[in-house]
């Protein structure tokens, strides 16, 4: 039976989920993920997981941080004045604002603590440091 490699264009479904259980993101939502392999489309980690599988193939991977959205990097987050902010904007958790870094692009940060005179701002990826277990279905090789 033929097995999926390198430069092969493949549709899979999936169920992404934390050690705790949690799912964070499943193709049940949106029907099936289709990526070519070799072509850094999705999770490094992801990717290599499919190499070598047959169509109707099912299997359950684990992908530590580093082969995902990489280590959590305290760089990443800053604190700045809750003054910096426009009065009519009130800062919520969990809110996104794209932040011009001077002489950079932009940079997509996420609250993540706000106090009196404070708002704390996130760029790393919210699944950053996570351990990531995925249950893969290699559906067809095209």
């Amino acid at each position: 039976m033929r097995q999926a490699k390198p430069g092969d264009t493949v549709r899979v479904h999936y169920a992404g989920r934390l050690e705790s259980g949690r799912i964070f993101e499943t193709s049940a939502d949106c029907g099936p993920l289709q990526f070519t392999i070799g072509k850094c489309e999705v999770l490094p980690g992801f990717e290599q997981s499919v190499i070598g599988m047959s169509p109707g193939e099912t299997k359950g991977v684990g992908i530590p941080a580093d082969q995902a959205y990489g280590p959590y990097l305290r760089g990443k987050v800053k604190r700045i004045g809750r003054s910096q902010f426009p009065d009519e904007m009130k800062p919520e958790i969990g809110m996104h604002f794209e932040i011009g870094e001077e002489g950079g692009p932009l940079v997509i940060y996420r609250v993540i603590e706000i106090t009196d005179t404070t708002v704390t701002l996130d760029s790393n990826h919210p699944l950053a440091g996570k351990y990531l277990i995925f249950d893969i279905k290699l559906l067809e090789i095209l």
